[in-house]
């Protein structure tokens, strides 16, 4: 394992670990736009500079670098900083000031380290460079013009997701990021591009202009829309949920989310059933409160014994409560909350439980998918 010195600080780096990683180990923050623990390195924004001894006299990118035996590394020189105010300047040259009517203000890292590392203002007075909207489909809102060129989307949908949809145009000052037909990013992990985004090109669309992230209080949950049981946090404003995002959890979910598990909050709100239906003549409709209880009523005395409560397993104990004094009321005692079916010893679990997890499908040596959508 390699020695290394960062800031005058000596530790001892894994083998194959960057310069940047390094400087982590030893509690040093690196600004950086493009790099990410989860995709490849791309070099691109050159956010990440730092001064490293032996080596060419110029700031050096620190993602892309390896942490060799005996290296110096400065993160605080007075070159850094000026290589460092230098980036940020380029990168805000065709930044546009959105930051009041833009939903990433308040968790940008465009903003955060322009703040900690940048210049106090621009020096640039020439035309700025503009892009069209594109279009990703009904969850990704696109302003491109606020796009840095990181190239985080584009690596997760061709590493992560398998999708090869979003990729650059052009060359130069003419560079683009866009899906190539402009047409939606159809694959059920789209929505992560929206985090993984480091400025505001690409936000949620549900969720435009609906709050600031400073007005939100955040629960930790689990995700139940699938069997995947990915970590979750909920963020809520009063009483209405505004957002769902994932939370990290190496072993089940990485730190992604799938659609359906991040919008599927927006049905606690919108479209929900607001009046009393009734089927007559084999159709659903409109009625009064009065005369659905009034239906309620005369179905419950002709056979008592015939109604029943089945509660799911993430009901809390205060409905099934309700719900069985409901059903005990009406002359019946036929409740049942084990929604699995199983009648089971609970003292040997592994007998009945699906017991290899999503970490030991890497090292699994046959998997049985029964009527699975593989993709």
């Amino acid at each position: 394992m390699p020695k290394v010195t960062v800031d005058g600080q000596e530790i001892e780096v894994p083998a194959g670990a960057t310069v940047l990683q390094a400087c982590e180990l030893a509690g040093k923050e690196i600004p950086r736009f493009c790099y990410h623990e989860r995709l490849s390195i791309a070099g691109n924004c050159r956010m990440c500079l730092v001064e490293v001894k032996p080596g060419p006299p110029k700031p050096q990118a620190s993602c892309a670098l390896p942490a060799t035996e005996g290296q110096e590394i400065r993160t605080d020189s007075p070159m850094v900083k000026k290589a460092r105010e230098g980036v940020m300047e380029f990168l805000l040259i065709n930044h546009p000031l959105d930051c009041p009517i833009c939903d990433q203000g308040g968790e940008c890292d465009l903003q955060d380290q322009a703040v900690a590392y940048g210049r106090g203002g621009s020096r640039y007075h020439e035309n700025k460079r503009a892009v069209t909207e594109k279009y990703m489909g009904p969850l990704i809102k696109t302003i491109m013009t606020r796009c840095i060129h990181c190239t985080r989307c584009v690596r997760f949908s061709e590493e992560i997701a398998g999708v090869d949809e979003i990729g650059a145009l052009y060359r130069g000052e003419d560079m683009q990021i866009t899906t190539y037909l402009e047409q939606a990013a159809a694959h059920e992990l789209s929505a992560n591009v929206i985090d993984l985004c480091p400025v505001g090109a690409l936000t949620s669309r549900p969720y435009a202009f609906e709050a600031r992230p400073w007005e939100l209080k955040k629960t930790l949950s689990i995700d139940v829309s699938d069997a995947v049981g990915a970590n979750i946090t909920l963020h809520s404003k009063g009483r209405e949920v505004m957002r769902a995002l994932p939370r990290i959890n190496d072993d089940v979910n990485e730190e992604w989310l799938s659609d359906k598990g991040r919008y599927q909050v927006d049905g606690l709100t919108k479209r929900r059933l607001d009046r009393v239906w009734m089927r007559r003549d084999g159709r659903l409709q409109p009625a009064e409160w009065a005369e659905a209880f009034g239906m309620i009523a005369s179905a419950l005395e002709g056979n008592k014994a015939s109604i029943a409560a089945v509660a799911g397993d993430l009901l809390d104990a205060e409905t099934m409560f309700a719900a069985k004094a409901l059903v005990n009321a009406c002359g019946s005692n036929l409740t049942e909350a084990r929604q699995t079916g199983m009648t089971y010893d609970v003292s040997n679990l592994a007998a009945v439980n699906f017991n290899s997890t999503f970490a030991g499908i890497e090292t699994a040596d046959a998997i049985l998918i029964v009527g699975g959508n593989v993709r």
